[in-house]
């Protein structure tokens, strides 16, 4: 990207020749935050309150006019993360990166996220198209009336935005969904872990969740070996999948367990960190209503939290919404593929990517019954693949029934449970474990969300690719909505989820066969149940939790190494005493997840071979299988490469040596000063500049943090990133409080700051308190947001 170095030269150029007029010229790419400006497109003035931390309170007498002024608040702090968003959506990020991002464009252009989009909200209800188009014009207003130098990106790019259209708002929340969506990647790991090792080990290495029993892959070997699919090259294709034990938390408690006599509700979604952060505080307030929390800039709605009657909060459900399916090529007519009732042709379409400073790029995209071929995506794994099969991809968020921006519209209007629960009947991507809470006393849980039924013949179950011209494997239907998990008031008095299996073994559906480990979950529940009365500071302690239970499980074992050396025996005898707390100021925390690194690699990196590194993840429930030799896995411990056969102990001693090695090399000799917040800092990088030496620590956001994988105050990290190792890059994306007492007394927070804009003071301001478990107030008391407040704008009708 020398380009992107050579615009970045050339702003740094002219700030140094110009010097503080130079300055001045940059910092007039940061919004007006006072006065008037006159706009088309509202039927009244709109004024809006920024307060001390950026955020802003809008009112208006209208919802429309409302949320026109929420699409130009966006604009003017976050316009290049819209930007880059829609056009992550549309697959044209080539257009301003250049070649680098072909081949995300090609995926993305591949499976028709963006005619999805348009398909969603060509059937969308006419309020909700009405509010979707007033954001656009909100956006465009901006965009019509802004002056001076746009955002540094744009400059140092090179690039204009265009036009903001309302497609582009329904395009992001199905990314949303694409990131909370991953199954497809674990069905290709399966798969790929097929060719090199039986279905017994695969079975071992990736088990089914703690307490269900073992349900055999179905043998399809003919399958693939016939269709002679480059798995590497497939699984290469597909983005990163979630981190293990990835997910997020909610819980909330009647008044019956309160201090106050009425209910709370804590939320805190965990998404990959980013500056700037995904979500955008924002406060709505018009005659009939008044809404405040957490926006997805480019979305015009509150996404996360509260009106004046109710509050609710989100976490992924984890659910299997997507398919592969392998196809068959009619023979004699390429243009055909196999279906259950015989030959049928391809859908054909032609995709042209522009390509900055160079030629165009036209290719052909097939889709079949099932949705899109994706081996069309990838030039290698298409040539890979013989004239006579293919690789279909069926995903629910590209289907008709995808209408989940009717949902976002309604929950911030809805007053009570029947109003919450007719709202999210339209959230169908992807299915979401709601909590809900009002100032009645009354609290809930839905999980909304299009779930595909599929057939008790269906062997694979989610679980890897199956043929696509067998009738048993297809998808029959979805889960009605009132079959979907529920509860209201339950006599418990609280709930809570944190992505572990939420429905009981006689459920009559399926719904994942991979749900996240219940670390996280049964800690959430001891730390419930130890209160007799809960308060905003109990939630705020629960929230900051940094007790790992699969530490502490673990240590029982590595407990019982001997040390080979006086570093591991001082390791050891540290480790003796600790607590498994993951705090940000103590080197065992460090040490743990560094020995963990080290072991996993010991233990499954000679069966895995080349593949080891994109699996490369702490396993809990197979390394406890394998170190307590259950079911007779030690032999996981043999190093293949040598004559001898290891066992567990060895590798336990040897793996401890080469975690401690690293540190030292990594962190110098004197382990007294290692600290788990400085190798574990939460990383949130900026899109592209992060991957730009010179930009990364411009544009980059730092800071101490505590937690890991399976904490509930969490911070996971990439194994195989060698760099970084132990750094965090997904967590708690935005953190939220809410307390139906008093609802202004309700508490937020998120990763970064309100502003997209490095030279904004509200870039990063927020960072530190994040770090730290501080929160901000969520008022929309005007006495309390005018405090201080930094500008007072209003925009008036042209």
């Amino acid at each position: 990207m020398k380009w992107v170095l050579r615009g970045a030269v050339l702003i740094i150029a002219v700030f140094l020749v110009v010097g503080g007029s130079g300055y001045l010229y940059l910092r007039g790419s940061l919004p007006q935050l006072d006065g008037s400006i006159s706009v088309k497109g509202i039927s009244g003035p709109v004024e809006i309150t920024r307060d001390k931390s950026g955020i802003p309170h809008i009112e208006a007498d209208s919802l429309e006019d409302a949320v026109f002024a929420l699409g130009f608040v966006h604009a003017q702090d976050r316009l290049w993360q819209m930007e880059t968003n829609r056009r992550i959506g549309a697959g044209r990020l080539s257009e301003i990166m250049g070649e680098a991002t072909l081949g995300t464009d090609k995926f993305l252009r591949t499976l028709g996220v963006y005619r999805s989009a348009k398909n969603t909200f060509n059937a969308l209800d006419t309020e909700t198209k009405q509010q979707m188009q007033a954001y656009a014009d909100g956006v465009n207003a901006f965009l019509k009336q802004r002056s001076g130098p746009l955002p540094p990106e744009f400059l140092i790019l090179g690039v204009s935005p265009e036009p903001w259209t309302p497609v582009d708002s329904v395009v992001w929340t199905k990314m949303m969904s694409w990131d909370l969506s991953k199954n497809w990647s674990r069905e290709l790991e399966r798969m790929q872990l097929l060719s090199i090792m039986s279905p017994e080990q695969v079975m071992e290495i990736l088990p089914p969740y703690q307490g269900e029993k073992t349900v055999p892959l179905p043998d399809y070997k003919d399958v693939f070996e016939t269709a002679s699919l480059d798995i590497k090259t497939l699984v290469a294709m597909a983005p990163e999948p979630l981190p293990e034990g990835a997910g997020s938390n909610n819980w909330v408690v009647s008044g019956a367990k309160t201090e106050t006599g009425k209910p709370l509700l804590a939320n805190d979604p965990h998404l990959g960190l980013a500056a700037p952060a995904l979500w955008y505080f924002a406060h709505i307030k018009t005659p009939d209503l008044s809404a405040i929390g957490a926006t997805l800039p480019g979305v015009p709605s509150i996404i996360l939290g509260r009106n004046e009657t109710i509050a609710w909060g989100f976490t992924n459900t984890g659910p299997d919404v997507q398919d592969l399916f392998i196809e068959k090529i009619n023979p004699d007519n390429p243009k055909q593929y196999k279906t259950p009732k015989g030959w049928a042709d391809f859908e054909i379409r032609e995709e042209t990517i522009k390509i900055k400073d160079q030629e165009p790029v036209t290719f052909s995209v097939r889709s079949t019954r099932h949705g899109p071929v994706i081996s069309d995506a990838h030039k290698r794994a298409n040539s890979a693949i013989p004239e006579n099969h293919v690789l279909a991809f069926a995903w629910t968020t590209l289907l008709a029934e995808d209408k989940t921006p009717e949902a976002a519209a309604k929950m911030m209007r809805a007053e009570n449970w029947e109003d919450f629960k007719e709202a999210i009947r339209a959230f169908t991507s992807p299915e979401q474990n709601m909590l809900y809470g009002d100032v009645n006393g009354n609290i809930g849980y839905y999980a909304p969300g299009l779930v595909p039924i599929r057939t008790t013949e269906n062997l694979s179950m989610g679980r890897l690719p199956v043929p696509g011209w067998i009738e048993s494997n297809d998808w029959i239907g979805f889960i009605p909505f009132e079959d979907l998990p529920h509860l209201y008031n339950p006599p418990s008095g609280m709930y809570h989820t944190a992505n572990e299996k939420i429905v009981p073994d006689n459920y009559p559906y399926f719904i994942t066969a991979d749900w996240a480990l219940p670390y996280r979950s049964a800690r959430i529940k001891e730390l419930l149940s130890q209160e007799e009365e809960h308060s905003v500071q109990t939630f705020m302690g629960l929230q900051s939790d940094v007790t790992s239970l699969m530490a502490i499980e673990f240590l029982e074992i590595l407990l019982t190494t001997n040390a080979l050396d006086n570093l591991s025996r001082d390791a050891l005898i540290g480790l003796s005493t600790w607590d498994g707390r993951m705090t940000r100021e103590d080197n065992r925390p460090l040490i743990f997840n560094a020995w963990m690194r080290a072991l996993s690699r010991a233990i499954y990196a000679d069966e895995l071979g080349d593949l080891f590194s994109p699996y490369w993840k702490i396993r809990p429930i197979f390394l406890k299988r394998v170190l307590l030799n259950k079911g007779g896995m030690e032999y996981w411990c043999d190093v293949k490469a040598t004559e001898k056969t290891e066992n567990c102990d060895e590798i336990l001693q040897q793996s401890l040596q080469t975690a401690l090695a690293d540190l030292a090399q990594r962190y110098g000799s004197d382990m007294d000063n290692w600290t788990w917040g400085e190798a574990h800092f939460a990383h949130s990088d900026h899109l592209p500049f992060s991957r730009v030496t010179g930009l990364r620590n411009l544009f980059d956001i730092k800071v101490p943090s505590m937690g890991d994988s399976f904490t509930v105050n969490v911070g996971r990290n990439r194994l195989t990133d060698d760099n970084q190792p132990f750094a965090n890059t997904h967590a708690a994306s935005l953190r939220a409080i809410y307390d139906f007492s008093d609802l202004n007394n309700s508490r937020y927070i998120h990763s970064t700051g309100q502003s997209g804009n490095i030279l904004s003071p509200f870039y990063d301001d927020m960072a530190e308190d994040w770090s730290n478990m501080k929160y901000l107030k969520m008022t929309t008391s005007k006495a309390d947001y005018s405090q201080n407040a930094i500008g007072v704008l209003t925009l008036v009708p042209n």
